[in-house]
């Protein structure tokens, strides 16, 4: 636990007219970022993103779904769920961790979820049968920053993954002969029904790259004392900013960065002013983010 005056030695050192952080960075700096792709062989796409010693592993496997089902939907969907390690927050209760994964589960769920991100290569068969892609997150560790990493783990895995290429076929039953009786009820069963399937043309983990790769977005969390914000904070500093601001942005190639998501965390409010000029910052942020894991992941691409 972090002690009052501690937090208040924290407060000042951030706020004063230059900011000392205890890792020597600026307001605005992320810790070092290692990501890795590809590095479950079983699942369609994954990573492993670790900032500051905050890591976390993505994995995407598809599965077939039927359109018709409850949760079925015609040109497939995303499905997201986080699960923590227990040593991630080897001090908190069982169910602590419970609500912390449902939290986190909840947020990438109802953003990569949205159809206006659906991939448009998650179709099988139209109307009959789709992709499901269920994207599993795991927490190694949480050293600070835990939003901002989840996206970057689940972007760096949609990177990664490859949808299996499919060709649809037909079954006919033999066509009878104008000689041939009428069945026992009396109908004339010459005209075969036609059953449509499908089958693949290449091995499961192969296939076409997953639809959408630019527009996977990051989150950006801003930590605000008074009137400044800073960017990556360890857990120290989590300890003592009493308000964040979570601003998810997806920033496709050549194209206006459009803001998907946003959450307030902790007590207090903005002010509609301030809130625009945390907004615009935070564009800045993303943009410069999205970047630096662009370049991060064509270049694992490249090893690959």
């Amino acid at each position: 636990m972090t002690s009052k005056s501690e937090k208040s030695y924290i407060q000042s050192s951030l706020l004063s007219d230059a900011p000392l952080r205890a890792d020597g960075r600026s307001l605005w700096d992320y810790r070092s970022i290692f990501l890795e792709t590809g590095i479950i062989a079983q699942a369609n796409g994954s990573a492993r993103v670790n900032v500051g010693g905050t890591e976390i592993v993505a994995a995407c496997k598809l599965e077939v779904e039927d359109v018709e089902s409850i949760d079925g939907i015609d040109g497939g969907r995303i499905f997201c769920a986080v699960s923590c390690s227990l040593s991630a927050y080897p001090h908190l209760s069982s169910a602590a961790i419970d609500d912390i994964q449902y939290d986190l589960s909840q947020l990438l769920n109802s953003t990569l979820g949205h159809s206006s991100l659906r991939p448009s290569n998650l179709s099988i068969l139209p109307h009959k049968r789709s992709w499901l892609l269920n994207l599993d997150c795991i927490v190694i560790s949480d050293v600070g920053n835990i939003y901002d990493v989840l996206f970057m783990a689940a972007r760096a895995a949609l990177w990664d993954t490859h949808v299996p290429i499919t060709r649809a076929i037909e079954y006919r039953a033999p066509q009878r002969t104008s000689g041939d009786a009428m069945d026992e009820s009396g109908l004339d069963t010459r005209q075969a029904a036609q059953a449509a399937d499908f089958e693949l043309k290449d091995y499961w983990t192969e296939g076409d790259i997953l639809d959408g790769r630019d527009r996977w977005p990051v989150c950006i969390t801003l930590n605000l004392i008074s009137s400044k914000h800073f960017l990556d904070a360890d857990p120290r500093e989590d300890a003592a900013v009493p308000l964040r601001l979570l601003l998810i942005f997806s920033c496709p190639n050549s194209q206006k960065p459009l803001l998907q998501g946003t959450r307030l965390i902790g007590s207090g409010e903005i002010a509609p002013s301030e809130f625009k000029s945390l907004v615009e910052a935070g564009q800045k942020y993303a943009m410069a983010l999205t970047k630096t894991l662009h370049a991060k992941l064509q270049s694992d691409s490249l090893q690959q």
